[in-house]
């Protein structure tokens, strides 16, 4: 599995990150949804318990499961595939939860590109809505959170500018050739 062509848009909740992807794909890039919004979506059409606000440790493992799935799947892609969130953000919130020290193990076996981006808390662009109900807070301390986990795992993290969706496009192809 070639995972340096893995690449992965992380950061803060309501930065802009799934209508980047958005705009990846439609340039033609491979992309993978965000798997914590497909959890939400799935679990409320049913008696889903895997919810953020009703079980976060469930949906934690759930988000992993998916996460580890998707990268599978997306082996068979050619060129960058780009993912929104994914793994490690998933693993690193069960640690951070639970305690259980899965994200050293998960974080080498499964890498991306060693250039991670990170969208940078943007409070103009946040918004909540019935997948994503927690507040800017909330939202803020995973990004901290992250800003740390990342270069503790051994890549190199890049902030996304605030800008136009096509402006970051731009900037992440660009930065990916460097």
């Amino acid at each position: 599995m070639n995972t340096n062509r893995f690449v992965l848009i992380s950061g803060c909740s309501g930065g802009g990150k799934s209508t980047l992807l958005i705009e990846l794909a439609r340039r033609g890039y491979a992309t993978v949804e965000e798997p914590g919004r497909r959890i939400v979506k799935q679990e409320m059409r049913g008696a889903g318990l895997a919810l953020p606000w009703v079980n976060e440790v469930a949906f934690a493992r759930r988000a992993i499961e998916m996460a580890l799935a998707d990268r599978a799947a997306a082996d068979t892609a050619s060129g960058w595939v780009f993912f929104d969130r994914g793994l490690l953000d998933a693993a690193s919130a069960l640690q951070h939860m639970t305690g259980e020290n899965i994200l050293a193990t998960l974080g080498r076996i499964h890498r991306y590109h060693h250039r991670i981006f990170l969208a940078p808390p943007w409070p103009e662009i946040f918004v909540t809505d019935a997948e994503r109900r927690h507040s800017l807070d909330h939202a803020l301390v995973e990004y901290r959170r992250l800003l740390d986990l990342y270069p503790s795992l051994g890549y190199e993290v890049t902030i996304l500018p605030k800008a136009s969706v096509a402006e970051r496009a731009d900037f992440i192809l660009r930065a990916l050739t460097e």
